[in-house]
């Protein structure tokens, strides 16, 4: 643990925290708490702590606080009471315009967060995103021959040739775009999200209902509801289910139809930490950081000179490699954040029944 004297004194040494951070810093240390860094947990949270948080706080000195789950409706109360705890969060992409609509984040300081080298893609005005994974479809591995396994969002709705009940997320996003995939529409065409296509998709997710055993609300819930057999089949978080995978559970996942997706790191507005959380986006998605993500093989680097570095059993385990982008389904952040908003009151009462 370092005091407050050794903190600012490594951090100045490594010429990593610029003078207006410093004084953020000591203006958060006075508040007699570390700085607190707040992901989704699990595998991600374990992977963002190995890669990104662990290193960055031998390096500087700085203590970092991880925390779990993300809540986006804690984030705006936080700001709102002028009481912000969390100083970095990882977030949903679509949370970056939610948010900054809702005035609750602060813009991203390009000064600091030097990102010409990573895609426009992974870099907006109020979110860096930091690395990569995917909504996919995961399956008990007893349920199903080998070479027999589903392989896209058509065979999940097709409840003859694979039987069993399934397990769908909470949320609309995600299921929007599985339900439009399940219906034949083309991947480059299921944005931008219309009235039509919404109706569409309530529809065809209107057609599986009767055999969504579980509604899940947490990461952790599909691969523990596809290793005991309650389901069959599962949306599900890659990462988690690589996680199962490495630890023997019966379950599988294919990247094919997969809905590729950035983790996204934002600033809450008014963090008395505000330069340091600067500081540490501008290092994740630095070569080095980004590298470590590599043979951690759950979320994979959004910096694509460091997905580069992959070897073949590696590249597997990453949804924008070539092999499987092809594949994908990309989430567009900003549509969603629209649609979700739009459409959230019709989704409950979709849920409701």
């Amino acid at each position: 643990m370092f005091n407050r004297r050794e903190l600012l004194k490594s951090a100045t040494a490594m010429g990593l925290l610029s003078a207006t951070s410093l004084g953020q810093a000591q203006r958060a240390m006075a508040q007699n708490r570390p700085f607190i860094f707040c992901s989704f947990g699990g595998a991600l949270s374990e992977t963002e702590e190995k890669a990104f948080m662990t290193p960055f706080s031998e390096m500087t000195g700085q203590e970092i606080l991880n925390v779990s789950p993300t809540n986006y409706a804690k984030i705006k109360a936080m700001v709102e009471a002028n009481a912000v705890e969390w100083d970095l969060v990882n977030v949903g992409g679509q949370f970056i315009y939610q948010g900054s609509e809702a005035g609750v984040l602060e813009p991203i300081d390009y000064s600091i967060v030097k990102a010409d080298h990573l895609d426009p893609s992974w870099r907006t005005e109020y979110g860096v995103y930091t690395s990569t994974g995917a909504s996919v479809l995961a399956f008990n591995t007893d349920a199903f021959p080998s070479g027999q396994e589903p392989q896209s969002w058509e065979d999940f709705w097709n409840v003859k040739d694979f039987p069993g009940p399934r397990s769908l997320y909470t949320r609309m996003y995600y299921n929007y775009e599985a339900a439009l995939s399940a219906a034949g529409v083309p991947r480059d065409e299921i944005y931008p999200a219309t009235d039509e296509k919404i109706e569409m998709a309530l529809a065809k997710l209107e057609e599986i209902r009767p055999h969504i055993a579980v509604w899940w609300n947490s990461g952790a819930q599909p691969p523990q509801l596809l290793s005991t057999g309650e389901v069959t089949m599962a949306l599900a978080w890659s990462g988690r289910i690589f996680d199962a995978m490495a630890e023997g559970s019966p379950v599988s996942m294919t990247f094919k139809d997969a809905i590729a997706w950035g983790n996204a790191y934002v600033v809450p507005k008014g963090t008395p930490y505000r330069d340091v959380a600067m500081e540490l986006i501008n290092y994740c998605i630095t070569q080095e950081a980004q590298e470590r993500l590599v043979p951690l093989g759950t979320y994979g680097p959004s910096l694509a000179s460091a997905a580069a570095t992959a070897d073949e059993q590696q590249a597997q385990f990453m949804v924008t490699h070539p092999d499987n982008a092809k594949d994908t389904i990309l989430f567009n952040d900003k549509e969603v954040a629209r649609y979700w908003t739009e459409w959230e009151e019709r989704w409950q009462k979709f849920l409701l029944g």
